[in-house]
């Protein structure tokens, strides 16, 4: 036997253990396992591990047994409706919420199986140097998410920190205060009761100013009342809790919270848009905007980085402004566009007709039991003694597929061609739906013209010397991939929201859009980016060198499509992009952008509706002989 094919033997030997460990640990002979690039995720019944190599080194092999044992022990330990009846609505309390009810069913696993103990730390230290915890020497550069859980692990299971994290985790410790020290040995002590664990979690959310008051106040009337009945029966240890109705569970990718990333949180904004010419925004308000999630960026934070992020914010389009406006908006948007509907529509149905045709159907003849196979009846008259024959209608392979349309929102393209950009994303959206293919629309900006609330800050602290990006970021989420169209379908008016258009930080828009796809089930994913120029922010360029944005585009544009995980595109409008992405093309007017993204989409599907043709027309031929 080669080399090649005992590599490969020993791939799918590994992966049937992994898969067959998974469904023991989770005491669920039922759960599926696909192993996949990217990080690993559950989604009901169905897992995603990350996709093993065929050399198997054991660094890889005991990162992959520790994903598998946390999704195990998350199938096992965790109940969603317990989970969904105690989660916050605001996103960021959300999130660190979820990676507490992670760190809890790991916690709890591991005192019982000392071999998937040994798997979660190994897969925990090995996060914490990928991810460059040990280069962190201020606390802001740790995400609270990533702290608190790396805090309550430690609370759970008795053992330290990783060591590349100590150092910032202990800034973070030092800063918390009486209340969530409590709560968190609170926490350890109820980490076997899922319900009494979120109790405790949401004092902690509380104590960091992250839960809901509102919402705070009817946990802490709830312990009381069942504090009363303890003392009175003694018996009643969920007492109080029967008022309270399970919300629709979110169906999280694990403990990943990018996996709801998109959807409108509960709270109103009550942000108002200064006008373009504003120099910064104030402070945001109780309720409004959040931050947005910090994760670490794929480039060297020699080269590249924040001064700081506690103003960026990651926020959905419905939560920038009222329902009113939105559908103002949206009916302006429609009034501008009526004469192009035509054009663009038909080009959309030409791609859903070719989208359509690689859905094709195969058929399995000569089968015990199925469909009786009519055709086939002349030869039993010819022959009595032949035996009846079947046939199956069977699915050909079509790769799942999730497409994300990344739109410039900087100052540049306001007017034509942030108006011709909405409405193509629009008619895409709908397109791609009907051909069960997944659409995300996002878009990128600044909060605040010449560096808003982090200039401030940097100026306060005397101005160092190389302060990186200096400009507080505004990612918004039009439509998320699994949000239906015609929910997010007011949500693109937002585009022409007057004052939303300021300056365009690229580099970090697309960092962040390609870490949302890489969350994603689909194998397919395909990352569509559309702007109008090179990166530019004048208070980041005034106090770094000239290329300091550009070279950090380039960075990103090239681990990605170095990774080969997502299908990279870019559509410049009156700007040569291909100078910086290997597939690009360029147009001069903003007219030209409908049928531009869909030509480019359509030659991407049409690469997989050859290859399936082949495949579908190798199968079909023995039966036709």
């Amino acid at each position: 036997m080669s080399g090649s094919n005992k590599d490969n033997t020993r791939q799918e030997e590994f992966k049937r253990a992994t898969a067959g460990t998974l469904r023991a640990i989770a005491r669920s002979s039922d759960v599926q396992v696909a192993f996949q690039p990217g990080p690993s995720g559950l989604a009901g019944k169905r897992a995603r591990l990350p996709l093993p190599t065929r050399a198997l080194p054991p660094a890889e092999m005991a990162k992959l047994r520790g994903a598998a044992d946390s999704v195990a022990l998350k199938l096992r330990h965790h109940d969603e409706a317990t989970h969904a009846a105690r989660t916050p609505g605001r996103r960021e309390a959300r999130e660190v919420f979820d990676a507490l009810e992670q760190a809890r069913v790991e916690a709890v696993g591991g005192r019982h199986m000392s071999g998937v103990a040994a798997n979660l730390r190994a897969r925990l230290n090995e996060q914490a140097e990928a991810e460059g915890y040990d280069r962190m020497t201020r606390k802001d550069q740790l995400p609270l998410t990533a702290a608190l859980s790396l805090l309550a692990r430690e609370q759970l299971t008795g053992e330290p920190v990783p060591e590349a994290a100590r150092r910032v985790v202990d800034l973070w410790r030092d800063t918390l205060g009486d209340r969530a020290d409590d709560a968190l040995a609170e926490m350890a002590s109820k980490a076997e009761d899922q319900e009494a664990f979120g109790r405790a979690a949401r004092k902690l959310l509380a104590a960091l100013d992250l839960a809901e008051a509102e919402v705070e106040a009817e946990s802490e009337e709830s312990q009381d009342q069942e504090d009363e009945g303890s003392e009175s029966s003694g018996a009643q240890d969920q007492s109080g809790e029967g008022e309270s109705k399970p919300q629709e569970a979110e169906n999280p990718l694990g403990a990943q919270p990018e996996q709801t990333e998109g959807q409108a949180g509960e709270e109103e904004s009550g942000e108002q848009e200064e006008d373009d010419g504003a120099a910064a925004e104030g402070e945001d308000r109780p309720g409004g905007p959040q931050q947005r999630k910090e994760v670490p960026v794929t480039d060297d934070a020699s080269t590249y980085r924040a001064f700081i992020r506690q103003f960026d914010e990651e926020i959905s389009a419905d939560d920038l402004c009222d329902a009113e406006e939105l559908a103002r908006l949206r009916q302006q948007l429609d009034q501008q566009l009526s004469h192009l509907q035509g054009v663009v529509s038909k080009l959309a149905n030409r791609l859903q007709r070719r989208l359509l045709a690689q859905q094709q159907r195969a058929w399995e003849f000569d089968l015990e039991e199925g469909m009786l196979d009519a055709a086939r009846l002349a030869r039993i008259i010819v022959n009595p003694m032949l035996s009846l024959s079947y046939k199956q209608e069977r699915e050909a392979d079509f790769r799942d597929t999730v497409v994300t349309l990344l739109i410039d929102n900087s100052g540049s393209m306001r007017g034509r061609p942030i108006t011709v950009a909405a409405m193509c994303c629009d008619i895409l959206a709908r397109t791609l739906e009907r051909c069960a293919v997944k659409v995300e629309i996002l878009g990128f900006t600044t909060r605040a013209w010449k560096g808003g609330q982090s200039r401030e800050r940097w100026v306060q602290d005397g101005k160092p010397r190389n302060p990186g990006r200096l400009n507080d970021l505004r990612h918004v989420v039009y439509k998320a991939a699994d949000a239906p169209w015609r929910r997010a379908r007011k949500n693109l008016g937002l585009m022409l929201r007057e004052g939303l258009l300021k300056e365009n930080i690229d580099g970090e828009a697309l960092d962040w859009a390609y870490r949302r796809l890489l969350q994603r089930p689909e194998r397919r994913r395909i990352l569509m980016v559309i702007s109008d120029g090179a990166p530019v922010d004048d208070s980041t360029l005034s106090v770094n060198p000239g290329n300091y944005l550009e070279r950090h585009l380039r960075k990103v544009i090239g681990d990605i499509e170095g990774r080969d995980l997502v299908e990279l595109i870019a559509i410049g409008i009156g700007h040569d992009v291909t100078r910086y992405y290997r597939r690009a093309v360029t147009i001069v007017d903003a007219e030209e952008l409908g049928g531009t993204m869909l030509k480019k989409l359509t030659e991407l599907f049409d690469e997989d509706a050859a290859a399936a043709w082949h495949r579908a027309a190798a199968e079909r031929a023995p039966v036709m002989v």
